[in-house]
């Protein structure tokens, strides 16, 4: 679907279409870095605040008025196209884009060419969370485009740790002039985001670079194609927080930080005895039964929770149907039909579908990583 917009309006008025946009969300890999949740999971579809990652990616390209998306999955595409289903929910068109192997971002550009069409499109990648609405990114990179020869912008973000990224060089010009991907010596602090915005021109590129030592087709090294072609490449820089949620510790932080945002609600199928405290923000689901326990916000509940004698939060997600007893709980992830059941701290966890946790750790407080139907008594 076409993007409105009038390039000689301000950035506020969205009202004769000059340029169409679509989205590609990048949702394949193998999630190596969240085992053993993604043995059996898709890494994009762990819920960060019970919902899950790719959600985000989907809402915020639409709420950026972009509603034509391409979703490129891969061998958890069945998962993927189950979960998400046709778009309709949030007013978009979802089409689906097989690549039965991770061989790189640009080659994901590649098999979704027949999708993309002429089109100019934003390349997200699907397991990438940001506090920053993507619409202001958008409506900057349509004005842009329109009055300018621009043919690619990345999204940039300075950063502590540069070696740890994909760094962009800057000229005094706002121009890239070079992409390094996690260099030993970096040459600036400015890490990639893993949010681009393209013109069809990057078709050309794609299909002229060769694969990397790695095996795979680098988007870096597409767009120092476009460089070299002499075509503009520039840069915006990203607002607030992002998190690449691929591994356990940054999903949790990115956990505390959605969970900071949320308001208290409390569905009326929900009871609470008279000898629960729930305490700041806090929101429960339908059906759910609170007894005897202390609920400390934020924490979001999910539907069908039980949860007797315990302490929940702060920090705390909770998917449907999961049963806890006598615990303590914080700053922690449970996926669906979770079960918690005997003393000591759980901490700093996360607990796949179907998880099973018993018993109490000798030191008093245990810090877990589950896949799927897994089941642990502490000792």
């Amino acid at each position: 679907m076409a993007l409105i917009f009038d390039y000689a309006d301000t950035l506020t008025s969205r009202s004769v279409s000059l340029i169409f946009v679509k989205g590609l969300i990048l949702s394949g890999g193998a999630g190596t870095r969240l085992r053993p949740i993604t043995h059996t999971s898709a890494k994009q579809l762990v819920p960060i605040a019970n919902k899950p990652i790719l959600f985000y990616g989907i809402e915020g390209l639409v709420e950026a008025g972009i509603t034509d998306i391409g979703i490129v999955v891969g061998e958890t595409g069945d998962e993927v196209r189950q979960a998400v289903g046709d778009g309709s929910r949030w007013g978009a068109e979802i089409t689906y884009l097989s690549q039965d192997k991770p061989l790189g971002l640009a080659h994901c550009v590649l098999i979704a060419q027949d999708f993309l069409g002429v089109d100019d499109f934003v390349m997200y990648l699907g397991d990438n969370m940001l506090e920053q609405d993507l619409t202001e990114l958008v409506d900057r990179f349509i004005v842009d485009r329109a009055a300018s020869s621009l043919d690619c912008r990345v999204l940039l973000k300075k950063v502590a740790n540069p070696s740890s990224f994909g760094v962009a060089v800057v000229n005094a010009d706002g121009v890239v002039t070079d992409l390094v991907e996690k260099p030993e010596n970096p040459p600036s602090d400015l890490a990639l985001v893993g949010v681009y915005f393209f013109s069809s021109v990057i078709h050309d590129a794609v299909a002229s670079i060769k694969p990397s030592p790695r095996g795979e087709l680098e988007i870096t090294d597409a767009i120092a194609w476009l460089s070299g072609q002499g075509l503009v490449v520039d840069h915006d820089m990203l607002d607030g927080w992002w998190i690449d949620t691929g591994k356990k510790d940054p999903l949790l932080e990115c956990n505390r930080l959605v969970l900071g945002t949320i308001e208290t609600q409390t569905d009326v199928s929900t009871t609470v005895d008279e000898s629960s405290l729930i305490a700041g923000a806090v929101q429960i689901g339908a059906r759910c039964t609170i007894t005897n326990s202390v609920i400390t916000g934020p924490v979001v509940i999910g539907e069908n929770v039980v949860i007797d004698n315990c302490q929940i939060g702060p920090y705390v997600s909770l998917g449907d149907n999961c049963v806890l007893s006598d615990a303590v709980l914080d700053d922690s992830v449970l996926l669906k039909n979770c079960l918690i059941n005997g003393g000591g701290r759980v901490t700093s966890s996360l607990l796949g579908r179907s998880s099973s946790v018993s018993g109490t750790s000798s030191s008093g407080t245990s810090s877990l990583m589950l896949g799927d139907d897994s089941i642990v008594e502490l000792h």
